[in-house]
């Protein structure tokens, strides 16, 4: 391969000749700056979203445990489910106060699979609906915030170039 192809090469991949390659093990560096109030205000609600995940698979688990379901085993199971999902928000959402590029993905994919439980809330009646609303506004609102410009760039997600 000529010396041209190789420089063709590295110019491709974006790494800037003569720059010091960093190591896969080595941490990325902190972004430069403070952290804009939307990133922030998307890492509360996200966070907020994984905490009633969380209380409410707690509940499940004790009603399971404490209470008198038609299957014990299945309410137990639920339980655990519910808290193994309430995961995914709640480590999106110490990516986005990190400021961490990858935890824009689990974040915006929480907010979009809020939206069906949101329906599926507004459909059942009742006191239902109020947290279809309101968990269906939270989803809107975090999604909003997180393809908002500011906390893209914040994140290091900047326009594509072709």
């Amino acid at each position: 391969m000529s010396s041209k192809q190789s420089a063709s090469n590295t110019a491709r991949k974006g790494a800037p000749q003569g720059a010091p390659k960093r190591a896969a093990s080595e941490p990325t560096p902190e972004p430069a700056g403070p952290r804009p109030a939307r990133l922030t205000a998307a890492a509360a609600l996200t966070a907020l979203e994984g905490l009633a995940l969380a209380a409410s698979g707690v509940y499940l688990l004790i009603m399971g445990l404490l209470g008198r379901p038609d299957s014990p085993q299945q309410a137990e199971m639920g339980g655990l489910t519910v808290l193994a999902l309430a995961a995914l928000p709640l480590i999106a959402a110490r990516g986005l106060w990190l400021r961490r590029r990858w935890s824009r993905g689990p974040a915006m994919i929480t907010q979009i699979m809020a939206l069906p439980v949101a329906w599926t809330f507004f459909n059942g009646g009742g006191a239902l609906v109020a947290a279809a609303v309101a968990l269906a506004l939270v989803a809107v609102a975090t999604l909003v915030l997180l393809v908002n410009p500011t906390a893209t760039e914040a994140l290091g997600i900047g326009p594509r170039e072709s």
